[in-house]
């Protein structure tokens, strides 16, 4: 049975390279490739595709994780298999929480992406080594690890918005991300923003 596959990312070099790996396998279909998060959701709204391989970044346009949770919002949908160079906890929260069915890295060698786009066709979860290994560290320290909410609080602070622009951003009031930030520094071990942007970069928290 022949997976049919959606590429969505916005450089074309990227696109090339993963068709030409994707074309090899006998029971894969390229059927569209897209360079926007946006054009990803109306072809799978579509229909016609059985699996998505998304990128997370596209410029100033849709995020990845949110072109992901547009499409697998949609009963019978395709599957979703986020394909970035960010192994950072706030993406991988991100797409996870999204309904991501897998979660690779761009460097994945051939093999490694074309068994994780048959599982991820199979309804089934397909992570990244690294990314899995991150996921269980966070299991094994709730405590300590920040969450989705703090992570993107604290994501927009390495990015330099100040509180006031956060609170915008992320549709909170300016206390309750003063809130958050206490719990970030907390949970860090820190006592300034400048101290847990470069704290939680050192961890691969957030992206730089």
């Amino acid at each position: 049975m022949t997976i049919r596959l959606l590429l969505a990312d916005d450089h074309p070099v990227v696109r090339a390279g993963l068709r030409a790996v994707l074309d090899t396998e006998p029971d894969f279909a390229v059927v569209a490739e897209v360079a926007t998060a946006e054009r990803a959701v109306e072809l799978a709204a579509a229909g016609g595709v059985d699996v998505v391989l998304m990128d997370l970044q596209f410029g100033a346009g849709m995020h990845g994780s949110e072109a992901t949770a547009a499409i697998t919002a949609t009963p019978g949908g395709p599957k979703v298999l986020v394909l970035t160079t960010y192994d950072t906890d706030v993406d991988i929260l991100a797409a996870v929480e999204a309904g991501a069915s897998g979660y690779l890295l761009k460097d994945a060698p051939p093999e490694e992406l074309a068994a994780a786009v048959r599982t991820a066709a199979a309804g089934q979860s397909a992570l990244a080594p690294a990314v899995a290994h991150r996921l269980m560290d966070r299991m094994r320290t709730p405590a300590e690890a920040l969450t989705k909410r703090e992570l993107e609080v604290l994501q927009l602070v390495g990015e330099g918005l100040s509180n006031a622009q956060i609170s915008k951003a992320l549709f909170l009031s300016q206390a309750t991300v003063k809130s958050h930030l206490v719990h970030v520094f907390a949970k860090l071990g820190v006592d300034s923003r400048t101290a847990a942007v470069a704290a939680a970069t050192a961890r691969r928290l957030i992206r730089r």
